[in-house]
């Protein structure tokens, strides 16, 4: 059967990286984009550029900068975005939320032991990091489940990493917001399935990938190098490599892969460390 509902996609982390990338393939593939982003001044002209980008495909964008962690925002999103598609609902083409990308890269990168208290993870850095890189998809889902805004055949896609069940120095903050984040998946697929909602929830597992969040690491260096020999491409992970998947994974016939952690690396990740 066709679907002939007006398709957005909501991206939570828009601006770079993964984010910008999957925008602007699934605005090639006739979705309008709905985009999170928390961005410096310095930074907004490249946001602009990335809205014309989406623009000049036909569709609409809607951005804003703002912390998608932040309650009091989410739900002053929700209500412009409500009322952004309330001509959309006058006008009988049913617009819903098909696709949302969940890629908040904020984190403290930080060891839990250093002589210096200020150099380790404290309470702030621990359950800053794990509200915004996990916890937030949940309030995210759960707001948008309410106001009515998915339909039968929505899907969630949360960005996880190998860090989520392997070790890096500077990365424990992160890896243990990366495992409740595959958490949070699973139980959202469980709960969204036995609802009969129709719509989807699965973790997507990239390989190491040139963005921003990476450049960050202190252990970037030795990261890149054993991505590069590991993976058996000969090459590393490309954020196009991770929307051209999500856009295949939006579309039909996909419905019963739920709850999953889908590897998008080329093989990096079966051949060890």
């Amino acid at each position: 059967m066709t679907d002939d509902r007006e398709r957005w996609a909501l991206i939570l982390g828009a601006s770079s990286g993964m984010g910008e990338a999957t925008a602007l393939a699934l605005a090639a593939a006739g979705y309008n984009i709905a985009g999170v982003h928390l961005d410096f001044r310095a930074g907004m002209a490249h946001v602009e550029g990335i809205k014309r980008e989406i623009v000049a495909r036909g569709v609409d964008a809607f951005y804003a900068n703002m912390n998608a962690a932040d309650d009091e925002k989410r739900h002053a999103f929700l209500d412009a975005l409500d009322a952004r598609l309330e001509p959309a609902r006058a006008a009988g083409r049913r617009p819903y939320v098909r696709v949302v990308m969940h890629s908040l890269a904020f984190g403290s990168l930080v060891p839990f032991l250093a002589e210096d208290p200020k150099a380790a993870v404290d309470r702030k850095k621990m359950e800053m990091t794990q509200d915004v890189m996990a916890n937030s998809l949940v309030y995210w889902a759960q707001d948008l489940w309410r106001r009515g805004l998915l339909g039968r055949g929505s899907r969630f896609f949360a960005m996880t990493s190998e860090g989520s069940s392997r070790v890096v120095p500077s990365y424990g903050v992160v890896s243990s917001a990366k495992a409740a984040l595959e958490s949070h998946i699973r139980q959202l697929a469980m709960e969204f399935a036995r609802l009969d909602t129709g719509v989807t929830a699965n973790a997507i597992r990239a390989g190491v990938t040139l963005t921003p969040a990476l450049m960050k690491i202190p252990e970037k260096d030795a990261i890149i190098a054993a991505a590069e020999k590991r993976n058996p491409t000969g090459r590393m992970t490309t954020p196009q490599d991770v929307a051209n998947a999500i856009v295949a994974l939006s579309g039909p016939g996909t419905d019963f892969i739920s709850g999953e952690i889908i590897g998008v690396d080329g093989g990096e990740y079966i051949t060890g460390s």
